[in-house]
């Protein structure tokens, strides 16, 4: 048996979201340092996606797509975070592709 270390690749035609969970969000802010476009930190100390149009989305598992020109900087954010909170997925059949739950 073989661990993988990697998950699943997403292929150029599937589009991406991304969500983070708050409830695991340890505040650190690597999300925001990799992909600032994407991810900001609140006056509450935890991480928030943000929509197409700059705006912090707040409601509980709010989703954005993920620019195809800042996909590694998402994915990289997904693997360093400390909290595990950050959730990469499909659009199309909502596969975590990316994070804590990815196959």
């Amino acid at each position: 048996m073989t661990v993988q270390d990697e998950a699943p690749s997403a292929t150029a035609g599937d589009a991406l979201e991304v969500w983070i969970d708050q409830d695991l969000c340890t505040g650190d802010g690597i999300c925001a340092q990799y992909a600032p476009e994407v991810f900001e930190l609140d006056i509450d100390g935890l991480a928030y996606v943000k929509s197409a149009e700059d705006e912090l989305l707040q409601d509980q598992g709010a989703t954005t797509p993920v620019p195809l020109p800042l996909l590694q900087d998402v994915i990289d954010s997904a693997k360093e975070c400390p909290g595990d909170c950050i959730h990469v997925r499909r659009v199309s059949d909502r596969v975590e592709v990316y994070g804590p739950d990815a196959e």
